[in-house]
């Protein structure tokens, strides 16, 4: 009976953690279809190109407009680093802003972050980065303006893409916080990993997180020239 009692007892305990893995492998989940959405050759072909040569992205697969909630976390993120053409496993991250401002009146959008420079991935990799309070990043919308989404023309460090209902929009984002989860990266690894390990030193592993690497390597290496 005692034996019963504590299998049932440790059963119980077990369901927190493994209904939150659920719910990290899910972001990973939508974080694939995401980009595999944003970044088709039909529809993205200049998100495409700089994903070759990129040096991480970050995905946003749902972030939520300004005006349904806010100064609350708006949307959760995963950061993917690229070393050469191996994409590293995720790290994890939450998306709020008071003000997203989104230019389009919908509900909600899928974001994705292409990262051009080594510095552009060092502040996503900060505890916290507040778009458009370090002038030393530039971040550019495409959609807003921004023709020709390339390194020379946009001379910036991160590029913003997003899609609300299949179409590319331009977005304000100036604000808006990007802060780490460093509790998912602990429950979905198992063991406490800050950002810089899992994208830099490549710690940490996950098959679930299988998917959305080779899609990146797919969509880089297939990428136009």
């Amino acid at each position: 009976m005692i034996r019963l009692l504590l299998a049932a007892l440790l059963a119980f305990a077990a369901i927190p953690a493994a209904h939150a893995q659920t719910e990290q492998q899910t972001l990973v989940d939508r974080a694939t279809l995401t980009v595999q959405e944003m970044f088709s050759d039909q529809v993205n072909p200049e998100g495409r190109r700089l994903l070759k040569n990129a040096k991480g992205i970050m995905i946003c697969p749902r972030v939520f407009k300004a005006g349904f909630i806010i100064g609350g976390q708006a949307g959760s993120c995963v950061l993917v680093g690229n070393h050469n053409g191996a994409w590293t496993n995720p790290a994890f991250y939450g998306f709020g802003s008071g003000s997203i401002g989104f230019q389009i009146g919908v509900q909600d959008a899928q974001i994705a972050f292409i990262v051009l420079t080594e510095k552009g991935l060092s502040a996503l990799m900060d505890s916290q980065f507040k778009i458009g309070a370090d002038a030393s990043v530039a971040v550019a919308t495409y959609g807003a303006g921004v023709s020709g989404a390339t390194t020379a023309a946009l001379r910036a460090d991160i590029v913003a893409f997003a899609q609300a209902r299949g179409l590319f929009a331009g977005i304000a984002l100036d604000g808006s916080m990007i802060s780490q989860r460093t509790e998912w990266n602990q429950t979905y690894y198992g063991q406490f990993l800050a950002p810089q390990q899992i994208i830099l030193n490549r710690q940490g592993a996950n098959p679930g997180a299988d998917p959305l690497r080779e899609v990146l390597a797919q969509l880089a290496q297939q990428s136009p020239n």
